[in-house]
């Protein structure tokens, strides 16, 4: 099945708990947990050092908010995007919440997830 064929009701039952696990180990700083549903392309093209020092370093990373909003799906070829409105609990302002979605193996996996 392509994902692009789900209902929005269905993607959101997977969506949102993907991006609140996002959130929860991004700001625990648990990179082990924060990347066990990325897809096994993300892995390899991921660099650990400079995901490390974000981790480690970045107060945005460390301190979004879990009152964050979803804006909406884009659909494309095998993936759909999802868009999230984020805050931080420490800084002023709003950013974008990224996650593309697709299937690899049967499963559903994230290609991508960025905050703008």
């Amino acid at each position: 099945m392509n994902i692009i064929e789900k209902s929005d009701d269905e993607l959101l039952e997977i969506a949102l708990p993907m991006w609140s696990d996002l959130v929860k180990y991004s700001n625990e700083g648990k990179y082990g947990k924060f990347i066990r549903h990325f897809s096994y392309n993300l892995l390899l093209g991921l660099n650990e050092v400079e995901l490390g020092k974000q981790f480690a370093k970045s107060e945005l990373t460390r301190s979004l908010s879990t009152d964050y909003d979803f804006l909406g799906f884009i659909r494309r070829g095998e993936h759909v995007t999802c868009l999230f409105r984020m805050r931080s609990t420490k800084k002023e302002g709003e950013w974008l919440g990224r996650m593309v979605l697709g299937y690899e193996e049967g499963n559903v996996k994230i290609f991508a997830a960025s905050i703008f």
